[in-house]
């Protein structure tokens, strides 16, 4: 959902050309034999409704040469957090690595769809996640 999100945000303010967005796995619970699966049927639909494709999207593991390729990388909870800083073999304190929520002003996990069943809840908590991280980047300069 966040990758989605977030370029639908980047489109709709004409910077898409400065960032390269793509979402993993931190586990391979939705990947079976090599192929992701695809987007969550509840999260095509929500996304849908709102006008935002994520059409074609398979689920893809991290894997540790991402840490290189990118100049962050975002988790959605602490699970995410903790497999990410395995499987990039990095420390926890490694400031390329964070959470969406820890660019708002309630830092926190995003709610989780799976086990809530409440997506609104969810694209809630990455819509605040995503405008924060925006903000962070303006900040900074960096857009």
């Amino acid at each position: 959902m966040a990758e989605f999100v977030f370029k639908d945000m980047i489109n709709k303010r004409g910077i898409a050309d400065k960032f390269h967005v793509e979402s993993r796995a931190t586990h391979t619970d939705e990947i079976w034999n090599g192929v992701g699966s695809e987007v969550y049927p509840p999260v095509q639909s929500l996304l849908k409704e709102r006008g935002i494709s994520c059409k074609g999207k398979r689920a893809q593991l991290l894997e540790k040469a991402d840490y290189e390729r990118y100049d962050y990388i975002i988790g959605m909870d602490d699970l995410n957090d903790k497999w990410m800083h395995r499987i990039l073999g990095k420390g926890n304190d490694d400031p390329k690595i964070s959470l969406l929520l820890d660019y708002t002003d309630h830092p926190r996990a995003v709610a989780d769809p799976w086990y809530t069943r409440d997506f609104e809840k969810t694209y809630h908590d990455v819509i605040d996640g995503c405008n924060g991280f925006l903000d962070y980047l303006e900040g900074q300069n960096l857009i």
